[in-house]
């Protein structure tokens, strides 16, 4: 099989111009780059450029195909990925319609394709166009309401039609690559690997499917495959006469990051006929065994992956897609964001149902770091209409998608969509007395016809038929108790943090809270008179309904109202921060019950409010830092009672209030654990109250130990904290403090902080205890090993990871003011 790429020389018709661009290449992305429109981040332009996907447009392009056109070979005209309905026509014949920005499209053109020049046209029809069209031929479809209306009926990526962090730019264009495919005799159409794990063997069971041309003539030819597999030192075996079965001995085993290394196995499969090679397969394999354990026990049914047969607690973030732009995403991008993963102790992302699949640079990217990836169907807060028509694209979409995936080690899970069954059951998009039908398209689509997919195409993985789910049939779809849950009464309900330490779920796949980007992010898509909290262009760059108001809200909570918007940008962070951290010590603490914590979300796809730990421009929001802390292997935690956990009020009558703390050490390894904990009560000056205690303590490889509970009824409210450490070897590995009141109540004494460098290394030094130091350069770009912390009086070292020292800056709890 030989192809022609054609991605080079494509030209867009805009308002009588012609604009050369190449793949990837967008209506949007064209535009820009043409300076033919502003920014679409910048202000409101986002708001402005909508219209434009209100049209068709046009895309050209003219190659060269050097061969006379043979009868006895199959011509295709192929795309990766077009976005989304078009018209494709081939020297002025009509060869294909696209419909799906999720599939691959292959068209026949014996009939179009000739020697010498050849002229491509791709007609793009306008997505909104198409959208209401349908709503006007199948009625409203109840979806979310932060949306354009009709985003069901296409199969797009939704957010593309707007989100509670996105706005509304429905792109159209060609992002993967496009070729005419030549095949001469036949190629392969299904590569199938599977895996058999016994002791101190795996076995590759071998599955392949072909076309013949059927254009060939005479007898039929002997048709075998070869297959060669560089093991992960690079050494080859070569195993021909079409195997089905393929012994590997002394297999090296990919464990999740953490828990070992991820060694990765080359394949290739080469098909021959005739003794000649006609195509060939390429793909990596981890070896590992990867399931969901859903089990009955003391508390319900758990849910957790496990891998090799060991049971793993989640810890990670939801992906969204990178940037409104898709053009704009390839690997590099991709490598940049998921690297800032592992710095921050991930061993799981969860691929969220409203963008798309990602490339295959994105799971090749995760079978090298060790992510585990949760892959949501590409449905997501809505209900979709069940005809024919959409059961077939839908099942084309699935099985293209799940065949090109299946073979990642990484790949933990399929789940069908994100939210269908917990909205759909609670009528959040309004009454079904109506819509019946779509209920039971629901259950057709989630529990039958997708996992009717998955048993046929990749039996191996694990199927789940929603996020939230307790497993289907709108059966208590949050249920603490079972399966995964999505929790955000903290936030969108207003409950205050402590609220986290009331809910065990099994599994939490979706919990956050919001945070401003950095100030430089801001800077880059206001104007100076559009720099206040809620100025039109800063509302217009916080997607979700009142969300600065809910802000302000937990701000009035949590600190001194800070009275300018850079102290703002710092408070919202650690805001954020504290809030995931609330979430996620508690769940780890317990562990067993609880076995996943994946926070919504790691990232932007455009400079805005949300609530990424990594904005747009890869800036760390001071809640990446609490990920690394909190998701750490081996770490410490501090169940603390005090004003926030029993009453906040401080104006309510007179009450008992308890002054306590218990800590807990958190192993997330494989290997048993001996730690050294201290602890004490300090001043705000950092004056050791009493004695500092030290403990020593095992913690068994995958568990969690509590230590006894401290009771400090001496503790000045308002002026002492809890200082903790657990240590390894002498080294601090993970510490942390705990005050008794909200952090606008405490008393802190100025800390003076100033910093030095010693080699690479920066050194901070307080005069006192220090809530939420914060390092930042002037492009507040800096990546450090720590950041956001808490120290006491002393000095603190950090390291360098990227970023200058330039304007080097630092600030404290104390200075929210």
């Amino acid at each position: 099989m030989n192809k022609l790429l054609l991605n080079q020389g494509w030209r867009l018709d805009y308002e009588g111009e012609t604009l050369n661009t190449q793949i990837p290449f967008s209506l949007y992305y064209d535009l820009l780059n043409h300076k033919r429109i502003d920014d679409p981040f910048y202000r409101d332009n986002a708001t402005l450029l909508t219209s434009l996907s209100e049209k068709d447009y046009t895309y050209r392009n003219d190659f060269i195909f050097k061969e006379e056109i043979e009868e006895k070979k199959q011509y295709f005209l192929h795309f990766d990925r077009v976005d989304t309905i078009s018209n494709v026509y081939l020297n002025d014949i009509h060869v294909g319609y696209t419909d799906n920005m999720f599939c691959t499209f292959e068209f026949p053109v014996n009939h179009a394709l000739k020697k010498g020049t050849n002229h491509l046209r791709v007609e793009f029809e306008s997505p909104i166009h198409y959208m209401n069209e349908q709503i006007e031929k199948n009625g409203r479809i109840p979806c979310n309401t932060d949306t354009l209306d009709g985003f069901p009926y296409l199969r797009k990526s939704s957010c593309m039609s707007g989100w509670d962090w996105a706005p509304r730019l429905p792109d159209m264009g060609i992002y993967k690559e496009a070729s005419v495919v030549v095949v001469e005799k036949g190629r392969l159409s299904n590569v199938h690997i599977r895996q058999q794990h016994m002791d101190g063997r795996v076995t590759l069971n071998l599955f392949t499917e072909h076309d013949i041309n059927g254009a060939m003539t005479g007898d039929a030819e002997k048709i075998e495959t070869l297959v060669r597999i560089t093991d992960p030192e690079g050494r080859l075996n070569i195993y021909g006469n079409s195997p089905e079965n393929i012994d590997i001995e002394n297999p090296k085993v990919w464990w999740p990051n953490g828990l070992g290394d991820q060694p990765l196995y080359q394949v290739e499969v080469e098909f021959y006929i005739g003794g000649e090679l006609q195509d060939v397969y390429s793909t990596r394999i981890g070896l590992r065994t990867m399931t969901m354990a859903v089990e009955k026990d003391e508390w319900g049914e758990s849910f957790a992956h496990e891998v090799n047969g060991v049971k793993v607690f989640a810890m990670g973030a939801d992906y969204i897609p990178e940037d409104c732009l898709v053009p704009r995403v390839n690997r590099e991008t991709t490598k940049k964001l998921l690297t800032q993963c592992i710095r921050a102790n991930y061993n799981a992302v969860r691929v969220w149902g409203g963008g798309y699949y990602p490339d295959d640079d994105f799971f090749d990217l995760c079978d090298e770091m060790g992510l585990v990836v949760w892959q949501d169907g590409m449905f997501c807060c809505s209900t979709y209409l069940l005809t024919p028509e959409f059961e077939e694209n839908i099942t084309k979409e699935l099985v293209q998608n799940v065949r090109r995936l299946r073979h990642h080690a990484c790949l933990g899970l399929w789940s069908g969509n994100n939210e269908l069954e917990e909205l759909i059951l609670a009528g959040e998009y309004g009454s079904f007395e109506e819509t019946v039908s779509l209920r039971a398209d629901y259950i057709k689509i989630f529990e039958y016809i997708i996992p009717k997919i998955i048993k046929s195409e990749d039996p191996d993985t694990f199927y789940w038929p929603s996020s939230p789910s307790s497993g289907g049939g709108y059966d208590f779809p949050n249920d603490p108790n079972r399966g995964d849950a999505h929790y955000w009464a903290v936030w969108h309900g207003f409950k205050p943090f402590t609220e986290y330490r009331k809910q065990m779920f099994r599994y939490a796949s979706e919990f956050g809270f919001e945070a401003m980007p950095a100030y430089k992010t801001i800077e880059s898509f206001t104007s100076e008179e559009d720099r206040n909290l809620f100025s039109y262009v800063m509302e217009r760059h916080q997607r979700s309904n009142m969300g600065y108001a809910k802000m302000m809200n937990y701000m009035a909570q949590t600190f001194l109202y800070p009275t300018d918007l850079k102290t703002l940008v710092y408070a919202s962070q650690l805001m954020q921060g504290e809030a995931m951290k609330y979430a996620v010590e508690h769940w780890r603490r317990h562990r067993g019950r609880c076995m996943g914590a994946i926070v919504w979300q790691l990232n932007d796809c455009w400079p805005v409010t949300s609530w990424s730990s990594i904005d747009y421009f890869g800036r760390w929001k001071a809640l990446h830092y609490y990920e690394k802390r909190f998701f750490a292997p081996i770490m410490i935690s501090c169940k603390e009672e005090g004003q926030l956990s029993q009453n906040p009020n401080i104006n309510t009558r007179p009450y008992p209030l308890e002054k306590s703390f218990r800590l807990n050490v958190a192993n997330e390894t494989m290997n048993e654990q001996l730690v050294k904990v201290r602890y004490s009560l300090r001043n705000a000056k950092s004056e050791i109250i009493g004695k500092e205690m030290l403990v020593e303590r095992k913690v068994s490889a995958m568990s969690t130990i509590w230590l006894d509970k401290v009771d400090c009824p001496e503790a000045s409210l308002y002026e002492d904290h809890v200082h903790f450490v657990c240590e390894q070897d002498g080294v601090v590995i993970s510490e942390g403090t705990a005050i008794f009141t909200m952090p606008k109540f405490y008393r802190y004494e100025q800390p003076k902080l100033s910093w030095r460098m010693e080699g690479a290394d920066i050194i901070i030094t307080a005069e006192a205890y220090a809530k939420s130091v914060e390092i930042l350069n002037e492009n507040e770009d800096l990546v450090l090993t720590d950041n956001y912390f808490d120290m006491e009086a002393g000095e603190k070292r950090v390291s360098i990871i990227s970023g200058s020292l330039k304007g080097l800056r630092l600030r404290s709890v104390y200075d929210i003011r």
